[in-house]
């Protein structure tokens, strides 16, 4: 592997807490940016989220290593003059701010570039910077809610809304969202040459949780238009109703498709993920079974008797495939070309074989705390995955290192 990671040289400061912006910086500082988190007196919030010790909380360590950290005050004036003399040293400048508030601490667009021409802008908002709710405070499970990714998983037994899992998909697509922003930033400024001023560029939280749903998020207007015009007329928002048709439409789908979906067995549970006919039709034989419908499952029945043979079908998949072991069945479809995989515990995966392989758990030490496992790089570079550079930073641990590097090199 080079020794020299993509990002070696680059320098980008987060201003960011909690998930979006930090996840962000975080991928950066994986291909080799020198991040540095930029944090106010009390810290990232996220490092007190359910700690297991003063300040320390496995939350806060899976978003922030590889980077330094420097505390600011930015309400101060000489905390202000100190986080402008590091713009004027950035490459990057990365936000979560809404825009009031970034103005009021001199990380707005006009501002940033007003210190810094070349340093690419980057802000990861709540809900976009323009509109009647720009100035609101929202986090994952708001923009979950205002996009309707909220209803996407509903379930009978809901009595209301849930996050899939409790994942925070809105932010963690946001961060990915923001990472590309900063590289194409990178990538413009340097195919522009010395002349002009680099890029801003902004990503929101609602953004993404649509960008989830982007498959969904499609309206063929001759088709889709009358029914939707309708609704206006109805209720605005979501209702007890809603969740009801959300589920029985996610029950009906599960009751006709037997191939991209999770079975039990007498010794744990498995996947089958077939997305093209072949692999249907090679599914069914291994079972021993002729499927009528594989080119197309989710197609609505002709009639009740077809829909009555169809969830029969699922039905005889589900009882054979209930007589054998997950893992005898998983070899056995994998064996015709089917795409099958045991369902794991997250935490298996940090012993697991193949996760260890390309790198995906790598380990940290922490200073008074020790071993830390941590998600790895997702980055492989030339075949190999980079160790990471620096653990978790304590708060303020880089401070004065920065500064006074920041103070010698404007002399």
């Amino acid at each position: 592997m080079t020794s020299k990671l993509p990002l070696d040289g680059i320098r980008v400061l987060e201003y960011a807490q909690y998930v979006a912006g930090p996840f962000a910086g975080m991928l950066l500082a994986d291909l080799g940016a020198d991040v540095i988190k930029i944090e106010p007196p009390a810290g990232d919030a996220w490092r007190r989220y359910e700690p297991f010790a003063d300040g320390e909380s496995r939350y806060f360590y899976a978003l922030n290593r590889n980077k330094r950290s420097v505390v600011l005050d930015l309400s101060d004036p000489a905390g202000r003059a100190a986080s402008e003399s590091l713009i004027a040293t950035a490459d990057a400048v990365l936000h979560n701010f809404p825009v009031q508030r970034a103005a009021r601490f001199g990380l707005d667009r006009d501002r940033v570039r007003e210190l810094h021409p070349r340093a690419v802008w980057c802000c990861v908002s709540a809900l976009g910077s323009d509109g009647p709710e720009a100035e609101l405070t929202a986090f994952d499970l708001v923009a979950q809610a205002l996009s309707g990714l909220l209803l996407a998983n509903a379930q009978d037994s809901d009595s209301a809304p849930r996050r899939a899992g409790g994942i925070a998909m809105a932010d963690f697509t946001a961060g990915l969202l923001a990472a590309v922003a900063v590289l194409a930033g990178l990538v413009a400024r340097a195919r522009d040459g010395a002349g002009g001023a680099a890029p801003g560029i902004e990503v929101s939280l609602l953004g993404a949780a649509l960008a989830v749903q982007a498959q969904r998020f499609v309206s063929v207007e001759s088709l889709d238009g009358p029914g939707r015009a309708a609704r206006l007329d109805g209720p605005e928002l979501a209702t007890r109703a809603d969740l009801e048709h959300h589920a029985r439409a996610q029950r009906a789908a599960e009751e006709l498709e037997p191939y991209y979906r999770a079975y039990a067995t007498s010794a744990g549970f498995f996947v089958l993920a077939c997305l093209h006919e072949r692999q249907r039709l090679a599914a069914a034989s291994v079972l021993g079974l002729h499927d009528p419908w594989a080119a197309n499952p989710q197609a609505p029945p002709a009639d009740e008797a077809e829909r009555e043979r169809r969830v029969a079908l699922v039905a005889e998949f589900e009882r054979r495939l209930a007589s054998g072991a997950a893992r005898d069945w998983v070899a056995l479809f994998r064996a015709a070309g089917v795409p099958a995989a045991e369902v794991r515990i997250l935490d298996q995966l940090f012993e697991h074989e193949q996760a260890r392989a390309n790198g995906l758990v790598q380990t940290v030490h922490r200073s008074g705390v020790g071993e830390v496992k941590l998600l790895g790089s997702l980055f492989k570079l030339d075949g190999a995955v980079a160790a990471p550079r620096r653990s978790v930073p304590g708060l303020g641990e880089h401070t004065e290192e920065v500064l006074a590097r920041c103070a010698t090199s404007q002399r």
